[in-house]
């Protein structure tokens, strides 16, 4: 059974339902750890060597993190800045990741239309998710496309659960073998999960 860990980062997760229930959905699984980074982190200062020994223990790393001003959160970024380093996640002497799954699972105040040349931000969420999803593959590890949930500020309480449910059926379905070339064509994971009959 593959391992899954969730790198978490909001630092107002007192306050997001949205990641409330995501998490509350898969924390019971027991193949599923989650690495809540504002928790064990408030004053920034990463044990850059037990993150990359909790890396090493999972075959599925999941980035989970609320789209702040374009970008992930502070704490994040300076994570992946420190814990995926030359010569040990990439380059001469790296590739310790090599192999492993990554996905991103990131929550957005704006909708789908919202994003895109005709909308308010000019852009895919795809472009916005670029610049990790190619430290994903610079790492040598599968990148699959992101779960993500889109306007959050008009989800209802039914619309959110099911997200969740769909976040914990994502979660079940990685412990076992997953496959990658049928999940690449899609533009999203959420998109995969609801074919496969939630």
């Amino acid at each position: 059974m593959a391992r899954v860990i969730i790198i978490f980062a909001h630092p107002r997760y007192e306050n997001s339902r949205v990641h409330r229930a995501l998490l509350e959905a898969v924390a019971p699984l027991p193949w599923v750890a989650i690495d809540d980074l504002y928790e064990e982190y408030a004053e920034f200062h990463i044990d850059i060597h037990r993150e990359q020994e909790r890396l090493l223990a999972h075959d599925v790393v999941v980035w989970q993190f609320p789209l702040y001003v374009y970008a992930p959160p502070a704490l994040l970024k300076q994570w992946l800045e420190l814990v995926l380093e030359f010569g040990w996640a990439y380059g001469k002497g790296g590739g310790r990741l090599k192999g492993k799954v990554g996905i991103i699972t990131v929550s957005t105040g704006g909708s789908r239309e919202s994003f895109g040349s005709d909308g308010p931000h000019r852009y895919s969420l795809t472009e916005f998710l670029r610049p990790l999803e190619r430290a994903i593959s610079l790492c040598g590890m599968v990148n699959l496309p992101p779960f993500v949930v889109r306007g959050t500020y008009r989800l209802s309480d039914q619309e959110l659960q099911e997200e969740a449910g769909r976040y914990r059926m994502l979660m079940e379905t990685l412990s076992q073998p997953i496959p990658v070339e049928e999940i690449s064509s899609f533009l999203s994971l959420n998109e995969w999960i609801q074919t496969r009959g939630t």
